[in-house]
């Protein structure tokens, strides 16, 4: 006879995440702290850095999805208020947040929410071209949206000049979505149901 497990006494998953999903969140939180280490590269007058670690958000969107995806970017940007050096350059998270980069570093939990929640709708496909939509969206849409809020609110920027500070990272981070994209498509044909919907 087989015996049926006691769902009754079976323990529940920390924050509703079962412990393969709580690994996957650390694993790529420690994936956004990893293209932190080759540093940053601070362009134009804005003082804003071009850095890999955005690359690590949207991978983390794009894999993991919104619920899990979330989790981890929550995961290192706690890190990083904490006082953990893991920002590109060694910055921690209350020095970006008190520098005119604080809405871009904000702005990577909606654009992982958006990621997320847009590709598990086109799974399990994953169509390239709307891959590639997805992770524009997010990565630099969201991301700029709330990156040109902070340079408003820290700098002396008017409107115009801190929507065209984002136009030097525009290629750069073009490379990062189409990465993200060919990475993600790899991804879920070899590991279907990482998002669920």
């Amino acid at each position: 006879m087989f015996a049926v497990p006691d769902v009754e006494k079976s323990p529940k998953p920390a924050l509703g995440f079962a412990a393969r999903d709580m690994a996957q969140i650390a694993v790529f939180a420690a994936l956004i702290a990893a293209l932190g280490l080759p540093g940053a590269i601070t362009v134009g007058f804005s003082g804003v850095p071009i850095t890999l670690q955005t690359l690590g958000v949207i991978l983390t969107g794009a894999i993991l999805g919104a619920r899990k995806g979330t989790a981890a970017v929550a995961v290192f940007i706690t890190l990083t208020l904490i006082g953990l050096p893991l920002l590109s350059g060694g910055r921690t998270g209350l020095t970006a947040l008190a520098s005119p980069t604080a809405g871009y570093l904000i702005g990577w939990i909606p654009a992982t929410l958006v990621i997320g929640a847009l590709t598990a709708a086109i799974l399990p496909k994953y169509p390239i071209v709307l891959g590639l939509l997805i992770n524009a969206l997010g990565g630099l849409v969201v991301i700029y949206l709330f990156g040109t809020a902070g340079l408003l609110i820290r700098t002396d920027l008017g409107l115009w000049a801190a929507v065209s500070a984002n136009f030097a990272f525009v290629p750069g981070d073009l490379a990062k979505v189409v990465v993200a994209t060919v990475v993600a498509k790899g991804v879920h044909r070899a590991y279907p149901g990482l998002i669920r919907g």
